[in-house]
């Protein structure tokens, strides 16, 4: 926003203000001010200055009715005075700032010190130079040209630190990248319905000009402020602007302001849009975050900003459009955080102990090292520490250090965070392909150990076509549409009026597309339905409507989830009134007193006629899997004019005209998707608001329920008796004793449906937390979509509402889309495990090699260089291939993992020690022996500066042959024995396995000393690759070891449920954290001491972070507020009484965050 503050923004507008005055009758800034008034101020406002709306209709050069004429011309003219319908996104981070980011990185801090004195050292010529005195310091084989070449160690150190940055660097702004074209897509495909030239049609949120006549209805999110001009029952959820929770009733007199980024919860009408983009309400609050955020960010600055995700963070990726609330997220964003994802969680666990293993061995290596070189030259050969020796001592004392630092960096998995990113990032772009837009990373992992789906019926199971099949008239039950002559003219006629007035207007059937195609359906569907069998009545619901046009409605109460029905109220020519009912058939009959018989006259209609028909007509038709609805009216006097508000006395007394049973038949591939689901381990559950007999019968076609089978299906009614004790709490062990076997839910309110999940979510009943997905598509769903650990909302159907709450959105409103999603999810966690695998088994051999070759050579083995090149090629290289294998149906035929499962299971660490054993193995027959094996010179024990021996270049060849072939065995992680199977499928894997290939032997024929690579003959190459070749075989020979056998291997980076901590890790974490104070960014990261080195590791918990900055990261709202804050509270819950325990504000704030939901911290 920083870019385009509010003064300039002025100054140009004002210019172009002064060439327009005279166009329109008020000027941007007096519709700014008109905005900021409320209610009846408001009201008496445009009376004044505009004479009632009408006027200010005219002002703007609009109809009311007509809305804008919609030339090219004259919208662009409205752009340039009072601005577009888009606010401009925050300037993304630029390269450089991402580079100086990764910078930050501790281990290339203490790599690049080590590497500039290195590199000093090397030009400094002390004056004792050939000083014999100095014992081993020169040794003979060194020459003046080798003297020389003393600078190339640090300044290949320094040139690999350059490469490991760039590639960190480029991660980052690609990734940021991916999430803005990710965002303006989801942007793009908003659109939002306005009138113009009296046409009704839909346009990207951003074309929306001032003048503008919108139409809102149930469910929109108000994408620009505006006066209301006509409607009914509207009512709006403002809490993103004011944090009032009540929803606020608009009305043309009293509370005509329309402001955007609110919620419409129910209702129906037109608004006259004044002010667009960053002259909005929310326009405004971005405008002054932009200015805020600047502020911050200089702020952060001083705060040493270690982690580009983590600013990503603070400074949510805005969209680039008004209407999205986030401001409200932005309110939110600082309180709280999204639960930490099971991934997360397992995964810096393990990122933790690999790193504090790293850090003992390092400080042990050179510890080793400074001691036995002391005890060699000053008290085996008696030297004295003489002062013109000081520097040669220095730099082996130095080289020591490089050592040091090369376990660690050999230590701690640096490709971690890089193959969760990468695997992620291609999932979601894959996911794409498979219609799943996934708005908040972690959603896709944690879909992979999904145990439970609960699944609405219409529209996700069922195609959402409406066609009415079965009629209930004049005292006849049709099982298919009845001939228009059999039914009496009069009850036709009502029947007509009925459905045409007592539907939104916005709801209409087309002409099909193409030939032969069906008539598209738009709007409502249920109303569709009933428009569709008055089409196959041979009737016209058009002429109606033209008849009474919407303003000359009298009174409508709107549809919503208490009601379950809507009514619709006109005035008669004579001037009584008549109204209009339709709504689900139990409910609606109930309130009947009269019913139309055969000759379409009224006659009586007992308690006892109603049991009876829904025995004959209702029931059956349900069975039938169709949904029952009542058409009904009743007739008011003029005088006295009846009390609308009192709405049980008006929805009394109806005459029934007619029940019909519409079909919404169940989608073709469904049923497969929910066996595939079952197979995997997963139960799906059907939550709908339809009849019990109508969801059973879909629930049987699809699937869902076997007959025969022990299960159960309620209706919200029971449900609620069932879960609620005497004082009507809910109860979790009542939840308990029925969520196992429960699979319909009908007849369900959102509020069951949010309480069946949370149960769901928080039932202790069996050992593995359940791990929820939930569908929605309506408004009403928010609650539940949020409390999910995954919500998927209908891309089609879908609500605004519902999509701000949802994790996934479903472009094709398909449940076998969710099967996909699974697949993938399963894929990634997958996918992480395979990288673990192959980089676990390097950095094992690796830190030993480097650790034992140190402490008895004096001199790693593996240099530092190569080190650094090892870890660019299994971190990078092999986190890219191993994080992009396609995923296969064979991942649908396990359990779920659920969330205590170990992310290195006994299978996995089998595989890393079996293959460590192989590799140490022949590296160390190599060390030892190797030179009397190739008949070359041995190269242990070199002097310092010595050139690279040939003896040592084939360890280093042989090591990463051994990893290339490795990283083939690590394609398959449960013990299968092809390890080939499917390579071909996955084109990037053989590229990098190649390209790896190639470099190694210019590393090795031409890298000379800068990788302290001497060239190889043609029969050492052939014995490298022959070894590395061996780990195929071996392999082979670990696969054939059963697991069972091997108890005492532990697993790693598991979850218990509630981490128990030793008495003096808990003392040691007091510490840590009174240290970290300092570092404590907003309470968000707490940096452990020891363990700087991990900061890369935390950069998988911010990258997931960043993914879930799409939209200013959709805050969950407080029902899930952070259960894990961060890194604070990794091992325990005693963490967060810990951190309470603290003083500090800071540290205070982030444990209360964790509060809220205590239970089941994982």
């Amino acid at each position: 926003m920083g870019d385009m503050t509010n003064s300039d923004f002025y100054s140009k507008n004002q210019r172009n203000e002064a060439n327009h005055a005279g166009e329109f009758g008020c000027t941007l800034q007096e519709l700014r001010s008109l905005m900021e008034l409320r209610g009846t101020e408001a009201v008496v406002k445009i009376k004044e200055t505009y004479g009632e709306t009408e006027g200010l209709c005219r002002h703007l050069k609009t109809s009311p009715t007509e809305g804008l004429a919609g030339t090219a011309a004259d919208l662009e003219k409205r752009k340039l005075i009072f601005g577009k319908n888009f606010i401009p996104p925050k300037k993304p981070k630029t390269f450089l700032q991402l580079v100086w980011e990764a910078l930050q990185d501790v281990t290339l801090i203490i790599l690049e010190i080590a590497a500039i004195i290195s590199l000093g050292l090397s030009f400094y010529q002390p004056p004792g130079e050939g000083n014999e005195g100095c014992g081993t310091a020169t040794g003979g084989a060194e020459d003046e040209g080798e003297a020389e070449a003393g600078w190339i160690e640090g300044a290949a150190i320094l040139l690999s630190v350059i490469c490991v940055v760039l590639v960190t660097a480029f991660n980052d702004w690609s990734k940021e990248k991916q999430f803005r074209g990710l965002q303006s897509r989801i942007e793009q495909e908003q659109k939002f319905t306005v009138v113009r030239g009296g046409q009704v049609i839909q346009i990207p949120v951003a074309e929306i000009v001032v003048g503008d006549i919108a139409q809102v209805k149930y469910g929109d999110l108000l994408p620009a402020d505006g006066i209301f001009i006509q409607g009914n029952d509207l009512k709006i959820d403002e809490s993103s602007l004011t944090g009032e929770s009540d929803q606020v009733r608009k009305s043309v007199d009293k509370d005509p302001m329309l402001l955007s980024g609110t919620h419409v919860m129910e209702g129906s009408g037109r608004m006259l849009v004044t002010a667009v983009g960053v002259n909005s309400q929310t326009g405004i609050i971005f405008t002054l975050l932009g200015a805020g955020g600047e502020e911050e960010e200089k702020k952060d600055k001083k705060a040493k900003q270690q982690d580009g995700a983590a600013a990503m963070e603070m400074q949510p990726l805005k969209s680039a459009e008004g209407g999205e609330g986030d401001d409200k997220d932005k309110k939110k964003s600082n309180m709280h955080k999204k639960e930490k994802s099971v991934l997360q969680g397992k995964l810096t666990k393990l990122a933790v102990q690999i790193g504090k293993a790293g850090l003992v061995m390092s400080a042990i290596t050179v510890i080793i090292l400074v001691l036995y070189f002391a005890i060699d030259t000053f008290v085996v050969k008696k030297k004295q520490w003489l002062p013109e020796c000081t520097p040669v001592y220095v730099q082996y004392f130095v080289k020591f250090f490089i050592i040091g630092v090369t376990v660690l960096v050999v230590a701690v998995p640096e490709g971690l965070p890089l193959a969760v990113t990468i695997s992620l990032a291609y999932s979601v772009k894959k996911m794409m392909k498979d219609n799943n837009l996934v708005r908040h990373l972690d959603a896709c992992e944690t879909m992979g150990n999904a145990t439970a789906i609960c699944s609405d019926k219409t529209g996700t199971l069922t195609t959402n076509r409406m066609t009415v099949v079965q009629a209930y008239v004049g005292d006849v039950h049709y099982k298919e549409i009845p001939d228009p002559d059999s039914v009496p003219a009069k009850t036709l006629e009502l029947l007509v009026n009925a459905i045409a007035i007592n539907s939104a207007y916005t709801t209409k059937i087309l002409p099909p597309e193409k030939e032969g195609g069906l008539p598209r359906q738009v709007g409502n569907k249920t109303e569709c339905g009933l428009l569709g069998f008055v089409l196959d009545l041979k009737q016209d619901y058009e002429p109606v409507r033209n008849l009474i046009p919407e303003e000359k409605l009298y009174k409508v109460y709107t549809f919503n989830s208490v009601r379950k029905s809507m009514s619709t109220v006109i005035k008669m020519p004579d001037g009584s009134f008549r109204m209009y009912s339709k709504g689900a058939s139990e409910i609606v009959l109930k309130k009947c007193s009269r019913i139309l018989n055969a000759a379409g006259e009224p006659r009586v209609f007992r308690p006892r006629d109603r049991d009876e028909m829904v025995k004959k007509v209702i029931e059956p038709m349900a069975c039938d899997g169709l949904r029952t609805i009542c058409v009904a009216f009743r007739d008011f006097s003029s005088s006295p004019e009846p009390d609308w508000d009192n709405e049980n006395d008006i929805l009394s007394d109806l005459t029934c005209i007619c029940v019909v049973g519409i079909e919404d038949p169940v989608r073709p591939e469904v049923p497969e998707a929910i066996r595939k689901c079952q197979r995997a381990g997963i139960t799906v559950r059907m939550v709908t608001g339809d009849n019990i007999n109508t969801a059973r019968a879909i629930a049987i076609k699809c699937g869902i329920i076997h007959p025969g089978e022990d299960f159960l299906c309620l209706e919200g009614k029971e449900f609620n008796r069932r879960i609620r004790n005497e004082k009507g709490e809910i109860e979790q062990e009542r939840i308990d004793k029925i969520w196992p076997k429960l699979r319909v839910l009908a007849r369900s309110s959102p509020t069951d449906k949010h309480t069946l999940v949370k149960g769901i979510i928080d039932s202790t009943q069996v050992e593995q937390r359940q791990v929820v997905a939930v569908t929605g598509d309506g408004t009403n769903d928010g609650p539940a979509l949020k409390k999910a650990d995954v919500g998927f909302a209908m891309g089609i159907a879908g609500t605004d509402v519902a999509k701000e709450a949802s994790d996934i959105i479903l472009t094709d409103d398909n449940f076998s889309s969710i099967v996909k999603a699974v697949m993938w999810g399963r894929n990634v966690y997958d996918s992480i495990s395979k990288f673990l695998q192959f980089q676990l088994t390097v950095n094992i051999v690796a830190v030993i090699v480097a650790f034992t070759g140190a402490c008895i050579t004096q001199d790693s083995p593996l240099k530092a260089v190569q080190m650094l090149w090892v870890n660019l090629i299994m971190d990078t290289f092999a986190s890219l291939a191993l994080a992009t294998e396609p995923p296969t149906e064979a991942l649908l035929l396990r359990k779920p993992y659920g969330r205590n499962k170990p992310l290195i299971s006994r299978t996995m660490m089998k595989n890393i020690l079996g293959h460590a054993v192989y590799q140490l193995t022949l590296i160390f027959t190599l060390l030892f022996v190797g030179e009397k094996m190739f008949k070359i010179d041995s190269g242990r024990n070199a002097p310092l500066h010595s050139p690279p021996s040939e003896h040592y270049t084939i360890i280093f060849n042989t090591f990463v042959m051994m990893q290339l072939f490795n990283e083939i065995n690590a394609r398959k992680i449960h013990g299968e024995r092809n390890v080939f199977d499917g390579i071909f499928r996955n084109p990037i894997f053989c590229t990098i396995v190649l390209g790896t290939f190639a470099i190694q032997i210019v590393i090795v024929q031409f890298g000379g000393k800068p990788f302290s690579c001497s060239p190889l003959q043609l029969d050492q190459w052939m014995w490298c690759v022959f070894i590395g070749l061996g780990e195929l075989v071996w392999g082979q020979v670990i696969a054939t070891i059963p697991t069972s056998r091997l108890k005492f291997l532990k697993e790693a980076g598991r979850l218990t449920e509630k981490e128990e901590v030793p008495e003096e890790e808990l003392n040691e974490d007091v510490e840590e954290i009174d240290h970290a104070e300092r570092e404590l960014r907003r309470g968000q990261i707490l940096w452990f001491r020891g363990l700087n080195r991990i900061q890369t590791q935390i950069e998988v918990v911010n990258t997931f972070k960043s993914g879930t900055s799409f939209q200013g990261a959709l805050r969950r709202q407080s029902s899930v507020t952070s259960q894990t804050q961060d890194v604070t509270n990794i091992s325990s819950p005693s963490h967060v009484s810990l951190s309470n325990a603290l003083s500090s504000p800071t540290s205070t704030s982030a444990a209360a965050a964790g509060h809220p939901r205590r239970e089941g911290i994982p």
